[in-house]
């Protein structure tokens, strides 16, 4: 009769672990935000220690978004930093990649976002409040620097800071912005946006750090 019981009680541990959301090195899921006509991916090359994120998307901006994300739940303070690389030319010059900092996966979620650009802009950008509209571009907080490669977005309380540089550059502060309406817990992650709804995009991001400050 044990035999019989126990049988059963392995064969559904079997399967509910078949089923159990693989992660993705550091991070837990990935997904296409808004909806986007043309699927996205996100990927780690165990080898190259390295992500490839693939992803389309009409922008990340106005009232709502759409663009491949690649997070996982943080709390607390923390310092996540990154190597990030648009692969080839691309179709427009406003694709983008970076860190994100959001509050749920809803595509018009309030969010803050560190952002490189694939003519080189680099900004912190956010949304206040869901449904809202992001920062106007004449407001925008950015470098001057245009051969950015390694992003860094650290939290603490409720403020983040960006910081940014070239490759082997000491990072330089981007901005701040302060975001009380965010919870203590967040989904943290990596994002590629074509920035057209016809192309899908790849960006490659190495060395990258999540280090969440003990309490």
């Amino acid at each position: 009769m044990k035999q019989r019981v126990i049988l059963p009680i392995l064969l559904i541990t079997i399967v509910l672990a078949s089923f159990a959301p693989a992660k993705i090195g550091q991070f837990q899921k990935s997904a296409d935000v808004g909806k986007p006509k043309l699927a996205g991916s996100s990927r780690y090359d165990a080898k190259k220690k390295e992500y490839v994120l693939k992803g389309s998307g009409y922008n990340i901006w106005f009232e709502r978004d759409e663009f491949q994300f690649l997070f996982r739940e943080l709390t607390g303070d923390f310092t996540v930093t990154g190597d990030f690389e648009l692969t080839g030319k691309g179709t427009d010059a406003h694709r983008k990649v970076g860190w994100m900092v959001r509050e749920s996966t809803e595509d018009n979620a309030s969010h803050l976002s560190a952002v490189v650009h694939g003519d080189g802009l680099t900004v912190l950008q956010w949304r206040v409040a869901k449904g809202d509209k992001m920062r106007d571009p004449e407001d925008e907080i950015f470098s001057k620097e245009k051969n950015i490669r390694t992003v860094q977005v650290g939290r603490k309380g409720n403020e983040y800071t960006m910081r940014a540089g070239a490759k082997g550059a000491p990072l330089q502060v981007v901005g701040s912005h302060e975001m009380a309406n965010l919870k203590e817990k967040v989904l943290v992650g990596l994002f590629i946006c074509s920035h057209n709804p016809a192309v899908v995009e790849e960006a490659r991001v190495s060395n990258v750090t999540i280090v969440q400050s003990k309490k």
